[in-house]
């Protein structure tokens, strides 16, 4: 009999977010700033390879440039490295959470409380005019339950969401959903609190351990 060889790694590539209105500093660019480094010292999950980590600024289509960028370079990357399986993996900020939430899905529509950093405030407007209207759905076809359920395992206080909220972070979850899906890998946006909630030991630890989740569950 023949053997199909070892699994592939999986590689996930990472990005947070800038500060932005009433969020002077975003917890999510520390993680995703100190993210190797950190890895590094706790030694990287097996199976896992770490990707490019990238901060965006805060704003929806003045930013849409610099994340199609870093999704660019990611498959290009991955296709040097001959990588099969993939995984988009965006941070950002809920600031008045108490736990890390998973999102299941991001909505087609971009309407915002407040001026995005670049001064975008749309209402009622869809991301991708192209996919039809507002009411549009696109989920993460990961295993969401049985993520959360690790990480509550782990000790995390982890939920499950259906609602992105329809500001920055949506959007760039459904420009993310869409490119995955056309290219053949997945996609997952998690939300996590600001540090003085849970502090930055304690989600740096959540974030290596999301990774040696989403690892095992690809």
């Amino acid at each position: 009999m023949g053997s199909e060889g070892p699994t592939p790694a999986v590689t996930i590539h990472v990005t947070g977010f800038k500060k932005f209105h009433g969020v002077a500093e975003n917890p999510t660019e520390t993680i995703v700033n100190n993210l190797q480094d950190f890895l590094k010292k706790r030694g990287l999950p097996k199976g896992l390879i770490l990707g490019n980590c990238t901060i965006l600024e805060t704003a929806g289509q003045g930013a849409l440039a610099h994340l199609n960028q870093a999704l660019q370079s990611a498959m290009r990357e991955d296709a040097v490295s001959n990588s099969s399986r993939v995984i988009l993996l965006h941070f950002g900020v809920n600031s008045g959470a108490t736990k890390f939430a998973i999102e299941k899905k991001a909505v087609n529509e971009a309407t915002f409380r407040c001026p995005d950093e670049m001064g975008w405030k749309p209402q009622k407007v869809p991301i991708v005019p192209t996919d039809g209207g507002i009411s549009r759905i696109r989920e993460t076809s990961l295993p969401v339950e049985d993520i959360a359920k690790a990480l509550a395992k782990a000790g995390y206080e982890t939920t499950i969401s259906d609602d992105a909220g329809r500001f920055v972070c949506n959007y760039v979850y459904y420009q993310s959903l869409r490119f995955a899906e056309q290219n053949g890998i997945k996609s997952l946006f998690v939300h996590v609190p600001l540090f003085s909630t849970i502090d930055e030991e304690t989600q740096m630890e959540f974030a290596a351990s999301l990774l040696e989740v989403l690892a095992s569950v690809y």
